[in-house]
C-alpha cells in the first residue's frame, strides 16, 4: 500500500516541518508515501487541483471537521481494514483554508476528523502523520502508542 498525501501550500514554519519530516521518516518504515502540494488560491481551483491529483483508483481519506471522529486504536483498525480489501494507495487530502468544494466531498471515500478543534494546516498535517505512525504501532503491536 501507498499514502499519497495531497494538501494545500508549502509547510513554511521550519519547526512545524522538522516535526513533519519526523513522523513521515518514521512512517517510512511502514508505507511508501508521496506528497502533493498544491498552490493556495480560492476554494474552487484549490478543489478543482486536488480532484485532478487523485487518481480514479484511490481510495480517498478527505480530512473535514464533519468527518468521522475515531481513536487513535480505531484509525489503526480502518488502515488495517483498507490494506486488507486490497487498497493500492489511499490519498489522504487536507483542504484550503476555506475547506473544500462539495465535488471534493462526494469524491471522499472516507471523511476523517482529527478533532472538533480548527488546526492550521501545518499543525493538521503533523497531527495528521503522528496518528498515521501510531496507528502502523498499534497494528505492528509496538509499544509506542502507550
Amino acid at each position: 500500500m501507498k499514502f499519497r498525501f495531497v494538501w494545500i501550500g508549502k509547510t513554511r514554519d521550519k519547526n512545524w516541518l522538522a516535526l513533519q519530516e519526523e513522523y513521515l521518516s518514521r512512517l517510512s518504515h511502514f508505507v511508501k508515501f508521496e506528497i502533493t502540494e498544491i498552490k493556495d488560491s480560492d476554494r474552487e481551483t484549490e478543489s478543482k487541483r486536488i480532484l485532478e491529483k487523485v487518481n480514479q483508483s484511490n481510495f480517498v481519506c478527505l480530512l473535514d471537521v464533519k468527518g468521522r471522529s475515531v481513536s487513535s486504536h480505531e484509525l489503526g483498525m480502518k488502515i488495517e481494514h483498507w490494506q486488507n480489501r486490497g487498497f493500492k494507495e489511499i490519498a489522504f487530502v487536507i483542504g484550503g483554508a476555506d475547506g473544500v468544494a462539495s465535488e471534493v466531498v462526494e469524491r471522499a471515500d472516507f471523511s476523517l476528523s482529527l478533532s472538533f478543534l480548527t488546526f492550521t494546516h501545518e499543525t493538521a498535517r503533523v497531527v495528521l502523520t503522528e496518528q498515521l505512525y501510531r496507528a502502523y504501532t498499534i497494528i505492528k503491536g509496538f509499544p509506542y502508542q502507550k
